[in-house]
């Protein structure tokens, strides 16, 4: 049984993720800073982290490299938006957004590097349209996305010689927690929270796009009808692309 580790992996996409994946006979580690709902068993280990300690985190991906016999799939699916305008959000929450989007994915990768390497398995970051475009009202959001690629996109090319893949999936609107977001005075909501979206997708939808893509070993995977417009429309012309964005997005969340 190949295992597969997914950080968020108690959220909407990531439970969808999860149940996906085990529907194929993988085993799936789901790290999580809350793992309630998840039952132990032959196909799932939930792990109880938080991702922005970076010990804790150290800690609890040897203790999954040492537990499973293989390490061969791991998703960085975990993450926060903060909606609101660049002037009115403080430095804090913004590092805030990097350290749960980008620094927390990249220490993950750090601690299954080698693991990965000895299956020749794959990363799989979870990224966003806000990770190739922007989007207004939400620069920390949209930066620790472009951020997250471009890592992802480098750390492709250096792992290519020891044999192992790196896919990057960008959804667009993926309807998890909508009207639920618990937003702070900063802007930043749960995942799947925003209510300015459009044509949204169910967790269900996204994860089905997404593990199609890895099965047929895309190295890029627009997830959804806007995802995959808003690709072709933003390489062809960023300013057609600006104005319908403006236009469709409120930036009000």
């Amino acid at each position: 049984m190949k295992t597969a580790v997914i950080s968020g992996g108690n959220g909407g996409l990531g439970r969808a993720l999860t149940d996906g994946l085990q529907a194929q006979g993988w085993h799936v580690v789901a790290l999580d800073i809350a793992t309630d709902g998840l039952e132990a068993g032959a196909a799932l280990t939930p792990v109880r982290v938080d991702l922005t300690d970076g010990p804790a985190l150290a800690r609890a991906c040897a203790g999954i490299v040492a537990a499973r016999p293989s390490i061969d799939l791991v998703v960085y699916n975990a993450g926060v938006s903060q909606i609101g305008p660049f002037g009115s959000a403080s430095e804090e929450s913004h590092r805030k957004v990097f350290e749960i989007n980008y620094f927390a994915a990249v220490n993950m990768a750090r601690g299954f590097l080698a693991p990965l390497r000895q299956s020749r398995g794959t990363h799989l970051a979870i990224s966003s349209v806000a990770g190739f475009a922007p989007l207004v009202n939400r620069t920390a959001y949209a930066g620790s996305k472009h951020a997250m690629e471009g890592f992802f996109g480098s750390l492709r090319a250096e792992e290519a010689a020891h044999g192992v893949a790196v896919r990057i999936a960008a959804p667009s609107f993926v309807a998890t927690n909508i009207g639920q977001g618990g937003r702070d005075a900063d802007g930043i909501i749960r995942p799947g929270a925003a209510a300015d979206g459009v044509d949204y997708m169910t967790p269900a939808e996204a994860a089905e796009v997404i593990l199609r893509g890895l099965a047929r070993r895309r190295d890029f995977i627009p997830v959804g009808r806007v995802a995959r417009l808003a690709y072709l429309v933003n390489r062809a012309s960023p300013a057609l692309y600006q104005r319908l964005m403006r236009r469709k997005i409120s930036g009000e969340g």
